[in-house]
């Protein structure tokens, strides 16, 4: 076999692991942000200086420690003991917790903490959840060529929940929650002229797609075909979905977007029971019959999406809903947890009583995991940050960028200058500034690595070293060009 088969049989025929530990693997996002920002604060203690020395490289390195790095160790050589990684990562959490309750000299009463009024510009969960989907999707593309990488938390073939199944869901849900609609942007005029400008504002990802099949195509780069199929990719996808969602939006109240979103994941689940279309999706010896029969996976799962995409629209209202008080958060973010929780038991029955999760198809089974995963890792966030909110309020530091502040009608210059500094120096702004730059520079290092690297056959520390180069000049390139205020679009 060449070592484009061999790549491409490396990443076929994968089932998957458990719902369980996809769920409690997520949940290391959230501790790493954690102790992050209680690091921070620990460190701010008693000074008014910034605990880390003002000079950038510094700060990048001490978040590219704190976060990056333990994603990388957790899918790779510490994969094998996930669960006493969280555990462990959990109990220094609550050390950090306590020592700080423990220096604190005065009580801080609940109600009065839950009744305090909250200062953000934007909802810091939700940019938050963003860009540790990207960070997480950058660390598996590479990462699975890699033998040092788990095969159950690769994209399973059919059938299954890889960790890398949830990617394109996440993905999708993440650009829902902050779309157009949501922000109630760009949405006045005719319904037409909003359909035309939304076909037209999806020509990046047109443009990104028609490059990435061109370089693929001529380079000979390896392709799991079941994946989307032969011609089709990630951005077309995303381009597809996008435009499908804005034509049920223009036509549709945005209020009643959760039950169309139901509706077509269960219509789209009758169709494939009912018909032969999940035994045409499947079929693997037809790829030379049209373009249809080459790339059915990407073009009816795109249905799916639309349900998923819908969802997060409505996740976004919710979310985007005028609240002040840091009550009224906790009780929106119990709100998704038990939501999430409820998703995750129609998950379950979908599975013994109707069918497995199925990223290929994107079946029912897979639009209720990929929300329900989604709106467990969003009130995990939000949860991390209200317990840094506690703490920051314990020692009255505010010392944490991208993560929410508790609301001063008076600041002193030298405080407003600190947190401006803090906001300018943090990796997880300068990500979120340009998400789709990153993901793009994440691809296109991902393609050099492959050609000069022979993945299959490195030592599992020489796999490890890559991919945490890999991982820092993907966050170097996107920090400087946050330290010097650029943000990169094409639209």
């Amino acid at each position: 076999m060449s070592q484009k088969e061999l790549k491409e049989a490396f990443v076929s025929h994968l089932n998957g692991t458990t719902l369980t530990e996809v769920t409690f693997g997520s949940s290391l996002a959230p501790l790493c942000l954690l102790n992050r920002g209680l690091l921070l604060i620990m460190c701010h203690r008693g000074s008014e200086a910034l605990p880390i020395p003002t000079r950038s490289i510094l700060h990048l390195l001490f978040d590219y420690t704190a976060v990056i790095v333990p994603l990388v160790l957790s899918c790779t050589i510490l994969s094998d003991i996930l669960f006493q990684v969280v555990i462990s990562l959990s109990l220094i959490s609550v050390c950090m917790l306590a020592y700080i309750c423990h220096s604190n000299t005065r009580f801080i009463e609940p109600k009065p903490f839950l009744t305090s009024h909250l200062h953000f510009e934007r909802v810091p969960f939700v940019s938050n959840f963003r860009v540790f989907v990207i960070l997480k999707t950058a660390i598996s593309i590479l990462a699975v060529d890699f033998a040092i990488f788990p095969r159950r938390f690769a994209k399973t073939e059919t059938y299954g929940t890889g960790v890398m199944d949830y990617g394109v869901g996440g993905f999708v849900f993440a650009n829902a929650l902050v779309c157009s609609e949501v922000r109630k942007k760009g949405v006045t005029g005719s319904k037409l002229n909003y359909i035309t400008k939304q076909l037209v504002s999806v020509w990046p990802l047109v443009a990104l797609g028609l490059g990435r099949l061109i370089s693929v195509k001529m380079t000979g780069y390896h392709e799991h075909v079941t994946e989307y199929g032969v011609h089709w990719n990630f951005f077309f996808t995303l381009a597809l979905v996008r435009v499908s969602a804005s034509i049920f939006l223009a036509v549709m109240p945005i209020d009643q977007c959760l039950i169309f979103s139901l509706l077509i994941a269960v219509m789209y689940q009758f169709i494939l029971d009912t018909t032969g279309l999940k035994e045409f999706i499947v079929l693997n010896n037809d790829r030379d019959l049209g373009f249809l029969h080459s790339n059915k996976e990407g073009i009816f799962s795109v249905v799916g999406y639309v349900a998923i995409y819908l969802a997060g629209v409505h996740v976004g209202v919710y979310v985007m809903q005028q609240r002040v008080t840091v009550k009224e958060w906790l009780r929106a973010l119990i709100y998704l947890l038990m939501s999430s929780i409820g998703l995750y038991a129609a998950v379950c029955l979908c599975q013994v009583h109707l069918e497995p999760v199925s990223r290929r198809l994107a079946n029912l089974p897979f639009c209720l995991w990929s929300i329900a995963q989604s709106l467990f890792f969003v009130s995990s966030l939000g949860l991390a940050d209200l317990l840094l909110l506690f703490s920051k309020r314990s020692l009255s530091v505010d010392c944490v960028p991208s993560s929410w502040s508790l609301f001063r009608e008076q600041e002193d210059l030298s405080s407003l200058k600190n947190k401006d500094d803090l906001k300018r120096l943090c990796l997880l702004r300068a990500i979120n500034r340009n998400l789709l730059i990153f993901f793009l520079l994440a691809n296109v290092i991902t393609g050099v690595t492959n050609s000069v690297v022979d993945t299959l056959n490195c030592t599992e520390e020489f796999a490890v070293y890559v991919l945490l180069l890999y991982m820092f000049l993907n966050c170097f390139v996107i920090y400087v060009l946050h330290i010097f205020g650029i943000t990169i679009k094409f639209w």
